[in-house]
């Protein structure tokens, strides 16, 4: 796997745009050329605020072929969030597209991060020095963008690892044309949908991400452009089973299905639904490059949970969660004996970035501790049975509810919150919200939204709110979200729609 030599060709299907191999090679050229001109070295720091297009990837490989450090970052934040991990990442440069919104605009300029537009590219095309391994690669953010944010950082070393480990496990003819309709921001969309098959010398499909129109038309896409592979996540084959015809073609090899642990009932309709017996749940942690496990033969009768064996990793499932202590063979659990998810792999961050303290309590002796909770079956493959962290998953983005507190915390009339998941039909999961305020006239409660509108992605904003007179608390004062979700589900929510649709003083 050679970086831009032997990428594939990518291709944009909904809005009809193409670049060849040649292409790409001038544009990641003129993109190398107007680095230079800007003077971006070794080891500094790129935003890129947007993704899902072809520039986004011309954009990352000059930023490598520089020694520099490409940062995705979701394109829907608002510039109070983004202004959050700038000052957490200190990034020299912002790569911008036109529909990056003039607030982030603004505040880069103000925050003295310079910005360039990617179309603005000049006409000078120029050549870099070689990518060394152990230099900054990519640094995702998993959480924090309102409060203290947790960037993992992978060097060229981790990543490599990460695709070598794929390409040791899985086929690698299905992935001659492959289809991303995952966010390009995070790992499952990023290093494994995109990158992994494209740097190996096979076709990319991209598209906007999470777009309930787009997936209507999933299966015709399919079949016009003889898609042999593609991954996603269970809300959007909750919406493609319902909505979309399935593809008639046949072309379909293989599927990966991530980000949540899937059901036998779900597994054996999106087999039915894809034509393909070789569907995967894909076991992927952005802290281990994503899909870190799986199954190498998917035809195997469907089972909650089950998820296969590691890919380019060791699986462990110990019976401790600790971090400060070294583990032991004494820890391991039992074969069918449920206990916390361990994973050691080359492909493991560096850590998080300028945050030893918390990648401390994530890793220790070079194995990471996932906070899933599973179990090893007789065939030594891992099976899933939840999640030990409070992260919201809506639709395969992770929400961290302390990202909602932290802003609700800072609204006057406010003086406790607590932010959980709800189950929800489309997305699997959404956000609900305790709030504890001075009252709860109808100008409060619109002020508060007003106020979480400028702070907050629209993702996550909560969909259901509870106003309550306190937040259940443990004898040691530590929230349990569960425990305040299970008591607000037994009262009726606020009545939001109607009460931001009244004028005030009505």
């Amino acid at each position: 796997m050679l970086i831009e030599l032997n990428v594939g060709n990518l291709v944009e299907p909904f809005g009809g745009r193409r670049w060849s191999k040649a292409e790409i090679h001038r544009q990641v050229a003129l993109r190398v050329g107007r680095f230079q001109s800007l003077g971006l070295a070794p080891e500094d720091r790129v935003f890129i605020p947007f993704g899902n297009r072809l520039e986004f990837f011309a954009e990352l490989l000059a930023i490598w072929k520089l020694g520099a450090c490409a940062i995705p970052i979701d394109a829907r934040l608002t510039a109070f969030e983004v202004e959050n991990l700038s000052r957490a990442a200190s990034p020299k440069l912002a790569v911008v597209d036109d529909a990056t919104h003039a607030d982030v605009l603004a505040m880069l300029a103000k925050a003295g991060v310079r910005t360039v537009l990617t179309t603005d590219t000049g006409s000078v095309e120029a050549t870099a020095a070689r990518i060394l391994l152990d230099q900054d690669a990519l640094m995702l953010f998993t959480s924090g963008s309102t409060g203290d944010p947790k960037g993992v950082v992978h060097t060229h070393r981790s990543l490599r690892a990460r695709w070598t480990g794929l390409h040791d496990h899985l086929p690698a003819a299905v992935f001659a044309r492959t289809l991303c309709m995952l966010p390009t921001h995070f790992g499952h969309g990023l290093i494994c949908n995109c990158l992994f098959p494209w740097l190996s010398g096979n076709d990319l499909y991209i598209t906007p991400p999470f777009r309930p129109d787009l997936v209507t038309r999933v299966g015709g896409m399919i079949d016009e452009h003889a898609i042999t592979f593609m991954s996603s996540v269970p809300p959007i084959w909750k919406l493609a089973l319902k909505l979309a015809k399935p593809p008639q073609k046949g072309t379909l090899q293989r599927v990966h299905v991530g980000s949540a642990p899937l059901s036998a009932a779900a597994w054996s309709d999106i087999r039915k639904w894809t034509g393909t017996q070789h569907v995967c749940n894909a076991y992927g942690i952005t802290e281990t490059g994503s899909w870190v496990a799986g199954l190498e033969k998917a035809d195997v009768p469907a089972e909650d949970g089950l998820i296969g064996v590691g890919w380019g990793a060791v699986v462990k499932v110990l019976k401790t969660d600790e971090t400060a202590l070294p583990l032991s063979q004494e820890m391991e659990c039992k074969t069918g004996e449920s206990g916390y998810v361990w994973l050691n792999t080359p492909a493991l961050m560096k850590g998080y970035f300028r945050r030893d303290d918390l990648t401390a309590k994530a890793v220790v002796d070079g194995w990471f501790m996932t906070g899933d909770i599973g179990f090893l079956d007789e065939q030594g493959r891992l099976l899933l049975r939840g999640r030990e962290r409070d992260e919201i998953n809506k639709g395969g983005m992770k929400i961290y509810p302390s990202d909602i507190d932290t802003v609700v915390e800072r609204f006057k009339a406010a003086t406790d919150v607590c932010a959980f998941a709800l189950d929800d039909p489309i997305y699997g999961q959404s956000v609900g919200m305790a709030v504890v305020l001075n009252d709860t006239k109808d100008e409060t409660i619109q002020g508060l939204h007003a106020w979480m509108k400028t702070q907050l992605a629209e993702h996550k904003m909560p969909s259901r709110w509870w106003a309550i007179d306190a937040i259940p608390r443990t004898s040691r004062g530590k929230i349990n979200r569960e425990a305040v979700k299970n008591a607000c589900e037994k009262q009726p929510a606020l009545d939001l729609p109607s009460i931001l649709a009244r004028k005030p003083g009505a």
